[in-house]
């Protein structure tokens, strides 16, 4: 195209013309550049060209004719041959995809796209693909971002409306439902797009860009569209009076004739019906004209009427009244004035749209974008599919110095066509609001869920190819999977240039092709004389001439169907030509020679389909610079072949192939098989690994994560208990200052301190009803004798009914003390008063400070059970591994901790929450450890787990 752009602009290119004297004196008088150009627009004028070539070159025609002649037919032949090469390409282009069923694929999207548009791109297999990698990674953009969509798009009311914009465009008057059609479709459309910004809007971020991108700069033409609804009822589908002032006077005033016309036939008809004219009276429309009914014996009562009509027995005329006939004129008249009124603002809509014309359709165009874009993401999500990562040539290089030695680098990618009977059903196109809807209904399936999968899935197929690579060679079984690997790689290119993901695991990374160019399948035909070799051969010819550097090419038994030596030669040839000129080729074959190339030339790598001789069946899979056999005797016999005919052809085997290279074979095959086996069960293992220490990671994240809001919302409710706890207090406070200022009025002052010692004790109740029980007690009743008080000491003193004082001055020398009870202080004896201490004093537990690890272990501490105890996992508390038995009654927290125990899974820790209330609970838990037979040891309440008692299961 460029050089034909070039050719048009340049006909005859002026500097062909210029002699040596014509440069210099035109540098001489006004400078080369004006000269050229004046000569140059000389040399491409149609009129009297001769005469003006002639006259500028100084009569030198002759030599411009000789030299003109050849530049054109050389731009003649460059510009056929350009031509020619792009046929080839898109003939190829059209076969590759047919080939590699590209329209199978299509139609599954179409299942997913709610346009009609859309859908009939998508069956007829056109979905758009990228003509660049840029183009190709906006397309994965823009599907990343429709996976991300938390609902699906209402993409309803929009039609297509192609057609009705060209008819507009041709001068066609449009009808109201074509207009209503247009309304219809720009109210949708800049809904669809509400509806985006909104989505991204309550996502507050910018993950939807991309597809905000595709309609940002679209006029949805507002105006139109409203102007469409202020003219037209579409579920009427009428022209509405408010369209014109002009429609509006004609209705009203066709509806008041209409009145009187009416009026006046009713009452003729009543005259006629009175003089027995007729059996009822009857007003109807013949001939468009309003008329009564009469019979034809009584036609004698109209004498001036009109017969407009009569009934199929001739019984009964239809007459206009001499007196209706201007009403009937005025109706007629008032009816073609409102059609033409109403044509006229059809006609005026009809021009709004045709002057609109190319933003309709390029707001259209966007529509059908965003709608293919939205589909790619539900189809990804229903194959399971991942964003593939396309590299250039540029990339390859990068990571040859970084140690990514890997062009293609795609695992366990399953044929797409292949995967569909293994899912659940595509989608109706016929739902409301289009198939997009499953996006959002099998958002959470996995591939790998027994839900989600109907039949056994297709064996997943890796494809490990290396930077250097150019050729790869694929040997191995008929059926054996070769072609099917083949044109998964084929399609899984075709699919990321067209912005598709891959059902494939972790993140596929290819090379972005500009030309997937295939030769599959027998290309004979009887009607072009090709037989299946030359077929075969003149496909491959096509190639060859129309690859380029950044080009993937598939033959499937190149160099088959001719003499086997002469094939392996020619096959060499190609794929040392397809190395120096394509990107990347994969080829399969038969023939152990094609597969030898690799020892001689690096940028050749051989892969084969793994056979499995026990079953006599293939695997599928393909094992990566291995070399296979064609296995021809297992699978002849394993179809049922005549084991006499198959001793023979093994007898022929063994003497046409040395017994040193079958064996040097056969043992490089079985140890690649021991060395691949290994490292899948060590990957296996590492994966499980792997799958749990993310699992463990992720717990705990959510409970760090949690557990500043568990220390928060037990601070309020501490804090609230305390605040309600003082309200009491307060209040219990308040009513004996109340009853104490009430009853100090009207005492006497003797009864003034008994009040006031009923006051105090009351208080010193309350002090004491509040004060932590748990932690005090009496020390005991011997101790007592030899108890020191120390000023400051709180003790409980015996003539104060066991009241609690406090020691406020040091002992005397007689053995008393003074302590002070509220505002009283008396002298108490040594032996009359006891120390108040902590309970600590009277349990076994007073030997360990509060929040110490208790650790109980079932046996001595051998060595087994240190080895034991190194066996058992970390000690994290997460929500799994975590029983709470707060607010249970003993016989249910007994049961669910037996329940749990037997739940926990071998050498596992389990946290039992058991609070720190009566301690009922704590003791039922403590005598559930001791006696089961799974626990290992256990391990009470710490500083860092109050009230939870740590269990080690074995």
């Amino acid at each position: 195209m460029e050089a034909f752009n070039s050719f048009v602009r340049f006909k005859e290119p002026p500097n062909l013309f210029f002699s040596r004297d014509d440069t210099v004196s035109a540098s001489k008088n006004a400078g080369v550049s004006k000269p050229t150009s004046i000569r140059a627009a000389n040399s491409v004028s149609s009129v009297g060209k001769s005469t003006r070539v002639s006259k500028t070159f100084q009569g030198k025609p002759k030599f411009a004719a000789i030299s003109i002649s050849p530049r054109k037919s050389r731009i003649g032949a460059g510009l056929a041959a350009d031509a020619e090469r792009v046929r080839i390409r898109e003939e190829l282009r059209r076969e590759t995809e047919e080939t590699l069923e590209w329209g199978s694929v299509c139609s599954q999207v179409s299942a997913f796209v709610s346009t009609s548009v859309g859908r009939a791109l998508c069956r007829s297999g056109n979905l758009p693909v990228g003509r660049d990698r840029e183009e190709s990674e906006k397309l994965l953009d823009q599907t990343a971002a429709a996976v991300l969509l938390p609902r699906p798009l209402d993409f309803s009311g929009i039609d297509d409306v192609s057609e009705i914009v060209r008819a507009a465009v041709a001068g066609e008057l449009l009808g109201i439902r074509e207009l209503c059609a247009i309304e219809r479709s720009l109210q949708s459309a800049r809904r669809v797009f509400e509806q985006l910004e909104q989505i991204s809007a309550d996502e507050s971020s910018d993950r939807y860009t991309s597809l905000l991108e595709i309609l940002q700069d679209c006029d949805f033409l507002v105006e139109l569209a409203n102007q469409i609804a202020f003219c037209i009822d579409g579920k009427l589908s009428i022209v509405l009076d408010q369209a014109s002032m002009k429609l509006e006077s004609i209705r009203m005033e066709r509806r008041k004739n209409m009145e009187k016309l009416e009026s006046f036939l009713k009452e003729v008809s009543m005259k006629v019906f009175q003089s027995g004219g007729i059996d009822s009276p009857l007003v109807t429309k013949r001939r468009s004209r309003m008329c009564v009914g009469i019979k034809a014996s009584h036609k004698s009562l109209l004498p001036e009427g009109i017969v407009l009509s009569s009934s199929s027995s001739g019984a009964t005329y239809f007459i206009e009244p001499r007196d209706a006939i201007e009403l009937n004129n005025m109706e007629v008249r008032l009816f073609n004035d409102e059609k033409a009124e109403e044509l006229a603002i059809l006609g005026v809509l009809t021009s709004e749209i045709a002057h609109a014309e190319t933003k309709i359709r390029y707001l259209m165009e966007k529509i059908l974008e965003l709608d293919l874009a939205v589909a790619r993401g539900a189809y990804a999500l229903w194959n399971g599919g991942v964003r593939p990562y396309l590299i250039q040539d540029y990339e390859r290089f990068k990571s040859i110095i970084t140690g990514d030695t890997l062009s293609v680098d795609i695992e366990s990618i399953q044929h797409p066509l292949l995967l569909e009977p293994s899912l659940r059903h595509l989608p109706s196109v016929s739902e409301k609001g289009g198939g997009s809807s499953i996006l959002f209904d099998r958002r959470n399936l996995s591939i790998d869920s027994e839900e989600f999968l109907e039949v056994e899935p297709p064996v997943p197929v890796d494809f490990k190819i290396e930077n250097s690579t150019k050729v790869v060679v694929i040997s191995g079984p008929n059926t054996g999977g070769k072609t099917a690997t083949m044109k998964t790689l084929g399609l899984a290119s075709i699919m990321s240039k067209a912005g598709m993901f891959l059902s494939a695991r972790d993140q596929p990374k290819l090379p972005w092709f500009d030309q997937i160019l295939a030769d599959i399948g027998d290309h004979q035909s009887l009607e072009h004389n090709l037989s299946t070799f030359s077929g075969h051969i003149s496909r491959i010819c096509k190639i060859t001439e129309v690859a380029s550097e950044n080009s993937l090419v598939l033959i499937d038994e190149i160099g088959s169907g001719t003499d086997p030596s002469e094939g392996v030669a020619l096959s060499t040839c190609i794929l040392r030509y397809l190395a120096d000129h394509a990107n990347l080729s994969v080829v399969t074959t038969h023939y152990a020679d094609l597969s030898r190339l690799k020892s001689g030339d690096s940028r050749f790598e051989n892969a084969a389909m793994e056979f499995c001789l026990e079953t006599l069946q293939p695997t599928f899979r393909i094992l990566w610079g291995s070399t296979g056999n064609s296995n021809a005797l297992s699978i002849a016999k394993s179809i049922g072949f005549d084991q006499k005919m198959l001793d023979r052809a093994e007898e022929w085997v063994k003497k046409l192939e040395p017994d040193r290279e079958r064996e040097r074979q056969g043992s490089l095959y079985q140890s690649l098989l021991e060395e691949r086996n290994l490292l899948e069960a060590q990957a296996n293992e590492a994966a499980l690994v792997l799958e749990e220490v993310k699992k463990l990671h992720s717990e705990i994240q959510s409970e760090a994560e949690d557990i500043d809001k568990r220390v928060a919302a037990l601070k309020a409710k501490e804090s609230h208990l305390v605040q309600q706890e003082l309200k009491i207090v307060k209040s219990k406070m308040d009513s004996i200052i109340e009853d104490f200022e009430s009853r100090i009025q009207s005492a006497t002052l003797d009864q003034f301190s008994s009040i006031m010692r009923e006051s105090e004790t009351a208080i010193a109740s309350i002090v004491a009803a509040h004060s932590p029980k748990d932690d005090m007690s009496y020390v005991s009743t011997e101790s007592g004798s030899s108890y020191l008080p120390q000023i400051g000491d709180q003790v409980y003193v015996t003539g104060l009914g066991d009241k609690v004082a406090t020691v406020v001055a040091a002992p005397a020398e007689d053995g008393t003390t003074t302590v002070q009870y509220g505002k009283i202080k008396v002298r108490v004896k040594r032996n009359d008063m006891r120390l108040v201490q902590s309970s600590s004093g009277r349990h076994n537990s007073a030997l360990q400070p509060r929040g110490q690890i208790r650790r109980w272990n079932k046996g001595p501490a051998t060595e087994s059970n240190m080895d034991e105890e190194a066996a058992f996992g970390p000690a994290v508390r997460t929500s799994k591994n975590t029983v709470d038995l707060r607010g249970k009654r003993v016989e249910e927290a007994s049961h669910r901790l037996q329940m749990a125990i037997l739940g926990c899974k071998s050498r596992g820790v389990l946290f039992i929450v058991h609070g720190t209330g009566t301690g009922a609970v704590k003791e039922c838990v403590l005598e559930v450890l001791r006696n089961h037979p799974r626990v290992a040891k256990f391990e009470e309440e710490s500083p860092m787990n109050y009230g939870c008692t740590v269990a080690y299961i074995k």
